[in-house]
């Protein structure tokens, strides 16, 4: 049991994964439904897109999406029906703000956290107060995530790496500085609103193994 969860783990590394760094705030251009999977158009707003290429990973508030043409810094993908029931994505419509962030490389700094870009629930905003210069928002999320967020652990919203402040009953908070606030969507986030999160991934891999020691 215990090689079969390491070989599980090991999984990990043939994922396209991300910082939870956001790089843009990119914008939905068009959206298309094409029998019941979605056709979107997202303006990048990237500095540099040499290091975009067909085929390549892009997290889109947090979901991980495949580009299927670019032109400019311009791209199109796909969204398949699950993606669009397991997140946000089925409510995007033209015009909405997405925090961007390409595929990690082997020689990018490691400045948040490992993020799959694999969503784990729909969550939502439930308050924001002022602290100082920064401020505490706080979500909901399903509460059977409690056992995989922990007090200054690390936690996804909209693709954003957060530390968590506290953690009860299916609701965290996270306090958001200046820069994270003016460079993220996060800002503009209201009370009511949908994000998505994604927990840390190496609690998932962790839970998963102490799972199969136990058989």
């Amino acid at each position: 049991m215990e090689s079969a969860a390491i070989s599980e783990a090991l999984k990990i590394i043939s994922y396209s994964m991300f910082t939870g760094i956001i790089q843009s705030l990119g914008t939905v251009q068009a959206r298309e439904s094409r029998g019941g999977d979605l056709h979107m158009t997202i303006k990048t707003n990237f500095k540099n897109m040499s290091g975009v290429h067909l085929g390549d990973s892009i997290a889109m508030d947090g979901v991980c999406l495949t580009v299927t043409s670019f032109k400019g810094d311009e791209v199109t993908v796909d969204v398949s029906v699950e993606t669009v029931n397991k997140t946000t994505v089925g409510d995007w419509q033209v015009g909405k703000v997405l925090n961007l962030e390409p595929a990690l490389t082997l020689q990018d700094q490691l400045g948040g956290h490992l993020v799959s870009g694999h969503v784990d629930a729909v969550g939502k905003c439930l308050s924001r107060t002022a602290s100082a210069r920064s401020e505490v928002f706080s979500f909901k999320i399903p509460a059977e995530l409690d056992k995989f967020v922990a007090v200054k652990g690390s936690i996804t919203i909209n693709g954003t790496s957060l530390t968590v402040n506290t953690v009860d009953q299916g609701v965290l908070s996270v306090n958001l500085v200046p820069h994270t606030l003016e460079h993220t969507n996060l800002g503009a986030l209201q009370a009511g609103d949908a994000v998505n999160v994604e927990i840390d991934t190496v609690a998932r891999y962790v839970e998963k193994m102490l799972a199969c020691q136990s058989n």
